[in-house]
């Protein structure tokens, strides 16, 4: 089985990762977008460093709506454990990604464990279909015409007993049940929490702990993208949208917006990485050398270098961001194959790079 192009020709592996570090070694300005698990990002992010690259992941929007509010603001969170044991008072807030319908199943089917405590009630906030299991559903709070920050900063105003032009749709059952709740939890995400939003919400929950306790779950847009966070914060000390163009890591999440840079013609060079078989590759563009590693069976179509890489979980042993637990996990293959891994073709690709190598600025 072919695993490696250069343009659309089969061409031996180490040819093709010859031909794709030419590439990065010669580009004044290379960029590189991946999903893939924590042993892909590490060698990602230290190839990235040879090469002197900004990063991003593919998820780059909601992923940085995610990480604007811990590094622009902070906030109280809880770990999912924590929260299924003890909220009884769950508000989901905005749209929440189809992979956490477990999770809010769980919610939904079980009970707090808090001393005298009541039956689990639900709410949501900008999202009028928030059903639970089928036959529950959460309680809408809803502002008339508004999106989903309007409606938080009406929330929060009504909590903090001010005025509003605009008054929250069954705020009342909302405030008699923050009444007797011990432990109240808003579940969000990026997907569809913008970073307004999001520090909206993290007021909310700021105002709720001056009398109480409350903390909020943070349910990630993409759960590679939060481990992709976690490895970019360990290895540089910031989360992706960082660049090493002047040879030390450097964290602008508008100047490092990998998607702004193709798009304003400010990249001379796109690595772009991803074993997801149901996200395919960009589209190449004339001006702009693609490099892609992806799970794939053929070349991709107008990219320079196609190399096949397998899916950690999948094809191979890996480790990812689990938001059922909330930290990382061994992720063992379900289906092993010869398919290498990410991390292993960035390495070699890195190899053949000289590190000693005087490299475009």
């Amino acid at each position: 089985m072919a695993v490696a192009w250069i343009g659309n020709r089969e061409a031996p592996l180490q040819r093709a990762v010859e031909e794709a570090a030419a590439l990065l070694r010669s580009s004044r300005c290379p960029v590189f977008s991946f999903d893939t698990d924590v042993h892909g990002t590490r060698a990602a992010i230290a190839l990235a460093e040879r090469v002197g690259a900004a990063y991003d992941h593919v998820d780059g929007v909601a992923l940085a709506h995610e990480t604007a509010l811990l590094t622009d603001r902070g906030g109280t969170t809880v770990a999912p454990g924590e929260a299924r044991r003890r909220a009884d008072v769950v508000v989901i807030v905005g749209e929440l990604p189809e992979a956490h319908r477990r999770l809010l199943l769980e919610f939904a089917v079980t009970q707090p464990d808090l001393p005298a405590a009541a039956e689990r009630a639900f709410f949501s906030v900008g999202n009028t279909a928030a059903a639970l299991d089928g036959k529950r559903k959460a309680t809408p709070l809803t502002c008339e015409g508004d999106g989903l920050s309007a409606t938080l900063a009406g929330l929060r105003a009504q909590c903090a007993g001010r005025q509003v032009t605009a008054p929250v749709k069954n705020f009342d059952r909302f405030a008699a049940a923050l009444a007797k709740a011990r432990y109240p939890v808003f579940l969000y995400s990026g997907h569809s929490a913008d970073a307004l939003a999001l520090e909206m919400l993290q007021g909310l929950i700021s105002d709720l702990n001056a009398s109480g306790r409350a903390s909020g779950l943070l349910l990630a847009a993409s759960e590679s993208g939060w481990g992709a966070a976690l490895a970019s914060g360990w290895m540089t000390g910031f989360p992706p949208r960082t660049g090493f163009s002047r040879g030390f890591p450097e964290f602008d999440p508008w100047r490092f917006d990998v998607a702004r840079m193709i798009a304003d013609g400010e990249a001379d060079c796109h690595l772009w990485i991803s074993g997801d078989p149901e996200r395919p590759p960009p589209k190449a563009r004339n001006d702009l050398p693609l490099i892609v590693c992806a799970r794939t069976d053929g070349p991709a179509a107008g990219a320079a270098v196609t190399i096949g890489i397998g899916q950690a979980g999948l094809d191979h042993d890996g480790v990812v961001y689990s938001a059922q637990v909330g930290t990382l996990i061994a992720a063992g293959a379900r289906s092993r194959s010869e398919r290498s891994a990410a991390a292993d073709i960035l390495r070699a690709i890195a190899t053949a790079i000289p590190a000693g190598a005087v490299l475009p600025c």
